[in-house]
């Protein structure tokens, strides 16, 4: 456990020109009324969008009748000072030239991938491009503000909190996702039920925790749901039924995400996965293959889905630039980011039990103990208790294990700058051992390093 007591007075958020996750979260902390005057460091190193993003949340503090003090800063150094709180959500490289490069570079080999973000071939470029930074984030953290508490919501999660406790030990800091409340969400809609009806306890690694338990309470202990979703698995796998969900793009696009892989996942695992289809499909070998084009039909696998959302993203910051006027009409409300409920419970001690990443320090017994894992966090102000959930199903800690193969050659490779390290990751992919052959793999590696230039270090 480590001691989280403080009163809050300062958040620095870094990645501040991510606009949409800042406002979500500035959201959240206005809602509190003991945060409605505190004060708030937004820190971009793209000036453009910085401004934008301060305009936006001064609107917002407005239509909330809260009045924080809100300075912009591209020197993060200057923002840390004085910070009870540091939230992260920076993307190195950004999508262009970036994430355009992990996508087509592999693209050439054959390799398709869908979100390149956590695993896979992109997950490993962009721990590399992220890690560095994220490493002198937390240095200046320890210098600056040694007692703030790290929110960290960047991806590639696991490799990131891995390489981050290792270079810097001892600081404060806890890896966040919305998978984990997000996917008992949707599985309480899926079931026609109430989400605030459902009891769950989910555990394993960020992006691929498993629910042990996903009960509906009904004071005898709970039923069961396991049943109702393993048939209604049966009904989707075999399309008697379709389940989808809206990406959360304009109402003139009709694409939607399809849950195949997940419930398929269930069917052959016996416990549902966190995170989304998308991304579950470039986490393991079965799925993404080369010519097998009936496989991406079958489980309606959205191939380079990320560009398609970074396209958007793109539109809507363009939009936000010229008219901030849906802004001033949009409703808002209180959600589900475990950011503000955070900071609520370590200053006001209003207790809350999250899903958190640490290191797997006695957690879970059948993982690494160098690897980072998802589990429930108590939170007060005491400060973050993780809790030990004992052991997975042995093949549900299988299948982990090779994703944890990655996420602990990745940082290695990042705070060695061995070389050979990447080749290794690569190698010990899923997805991208199932595709390509060693020759293969060295070839890819060696492009994209190239390709991205002085975004990654020199590697021996």
């Amino acid at each position: 456990m480590q001691l989280w007591s403080i009163k809050l007075t300062k958040l620095t958020i870094i990645g501040a020109g991510s606009a949409v996750f800042t406002k979500n979260i500035f959201t959240d902390l206005m809602f509190i009324d003991d945060f409605k005057k505190m004060d708030i460091a937004l820190v971009d190193i793209d000036e453009k969008r910085l401004k934008i993003s301060h305009e936006l949340l001064d609107v917002i503090a407005k239509k909330l009748n809260a009045s924080p003090n809100i300075k912009s800063y591209t020197n993060r150094k200057e923002a840390l000072a004085g910070s009870d709180f540091v939230q992260s959500t920076i993307q190195v490289g950004g999508y262009k030239p970036s994430t355009v490069i992990d996508f087509d570079i592999p693209n050439q080999f054959g390799l398709k991938q869908t979100i390149a973000d956590t695993l896979g071939i992109g997950g490993i470029m962009r721990g590399l491009r992220t890690i560095p930074v994220l490493v002198d984030i937390g240095k200046d953290i320890m210098d600056l503000c040694p007692n703030s508490i790290w929110l960290q919501y960047v991806n590639p999660m696991c490799s990131n909190m891995i390489a981050i406790n290792n270079a810097c030990p001892g600081i404060k800091s806890i890896g966040l996702c919305h998978s984990v409340q997000g996917t008992a969400e949707m599985l309480a809609r899926d079931l026609n039920e109430k989400i605030e009806d459902i009891d769950y306890l989910c555990a394993g690694i960020n992006h691929m925790a498993f629910y042990k338990k996903f009960t509906k309470k009904n004071g005898n202990g709970g039923e069961d749901l396991y049943p109702k979703l393993k048939k209604l698995a049966d009904d989707i796998v075999s399309d008697k039924i379709t389940s989808t969900r809206s990406i959360g793009k304009d109402s003139e696009s009709d694409k939607v995400l399809h849950e195949k892989v997940r419930y398929e996942i269930l069917r052959r695992f016996g416990y549902f996965v966190t995170e989304s289809s998308e991304h579950f499909a470039e986490y393991v070998p079965w799925f993404i293959k080369q010519n097998r084009q009936d496989l991406i039909d079958q489980y309606k696998i959205p191939i380079e889905e990320y560009i398609d959302r970074c396209e958007n993203n793109i539109k809507l910051w363009d939009d936000l630039e010229k008219d901030m006027t849906p802004i001033h009409n949009q409703p808002l409300k209180r959600g589900k980011e475990y950011a503000s409920y955070i900071m609520d419970a370590v200053t006001n001690n209003n207790e809350v039990t999250i899903n958190g990443n640490v290191m797997n320090d006695g957690y879970i017994d059948n993982l690494p103990s160098n690897c980072c894992v998802e589990v429930p966090c108590l939170i007060n102000s005491k400060g973050n208790q993780p809790q030990k959930t004992g052991r997975l199903p042995e093949h549900l800690a299988a299948l982990m294990r090779t994703n944890i193969n990655v996420q602990i050659l990745t940082a290695e490779a990042a705070l060695t700058n061995k070389k050979e390290h990447i080749y290794h990751a690569a190698m010990l992919d899923p997805l991208t051992g199932a595709n390509l052959s060693i020759d293969e793999i060295y070839a890819m590696v060696d492009r994209l390093i190239e390709a991205h230039g002085n975004y990654l270090p020199k590697y021996n």
